[in-house]
C-alpha cells in the first residue's frame, strides 16, 4: 500500500513537472570549464599521487553528473580518468571518431597550441542516450599534462 502511495505520487509530480521520470541534468560548458580549473587547483594542492586518484575516483569530487575529469601526458597516455579507471597508462593517442578524427592526438594538439584552454570537438557515444552525438572537451595544459572536461551539444 505505501509502495503504491509513493509511486502513484512520483508519477504524478513527473506529470506535473513535465520532464521524463528518468531525465539526467546534464553538465554546461562553463560548468566543465570550472571543473578543470579545480582539477588543477587541486593538483596543485596535494600533489599528482593524491590528485590522480581523487580524480579516477567516478564517486569523488571530480565528476559531477555527466561530467568527469580526464588527465592525460603529451604522449595520448592517461594518467587519471574519472569515468573509465581502466585507460589509465594506456596511450590513446590513435583513437578516432567515427569520422576518422584523432581525438587525443587533437587533445594533446590543442593542449600544447593552446595551454590556457581550447575546445575540441569530436563525435561520441553518449552513455546516457547509447547515439552517438556530438562533443566537445575542454582541454588545458598544466606543465607536460592536460586536463579535460568534455560536454556533449545540447541540440
Amino acid at each position: 500500500m505505501v509502495r503504491m502511495f509513493f509511486a502513484t505520487l512520483l508519477t504524478l509530480l513527473t506529470l506535473l513537472s513535465g520532464q521524463p521520470a528518468r531525465a539526467v541534468e546534464v553538465g554546461s560548458e562553463s560548468e566543465a570549464k570550472a571543473l578543470v580549473d579545480r582539477a588543477i587547483a587541486y593538483y596543485k594542492e596535494v600533489g599528482r599521487e593524491v590528485a590522480f586518484a581523487e580524480i579516477s575516483n567516478n564517486k569523488g569530487k571530480f565528476v559531477d553528473r555527466d561530467l568527469y575529469v580526464l588527465v592525460s601526458d603529451m604522449n595520448g597516455v592517461f594518467l587519471a580518468h574519472g569515468a573509465n579507471k581502466g585507460l589509465i597508462n594506456k596511450s590513446l593517442l590513435e583513437l578516432k571518431d567515427v569520422n576518422g578524427k584523432l581525438i587525443v592526438r587533437s587533445m594533446v594538439d590543442a593542449a600544447k597550441a593552446v595551454p590556457s584552454g581550447s575546445w575540441v570537438d569530436y563525435v561520441w557515444t553518449n552513455p546516457t542516450t547509447k547515439k552517438l552525438e556530438s562533443k566537445k572537451t575542454w582541454i588545458k595544459a598544466e606543465g607536460d599534462i592536460f586536463f579535460g572536461v568534455g560536454v556533449y551539444d545540447k541540440k
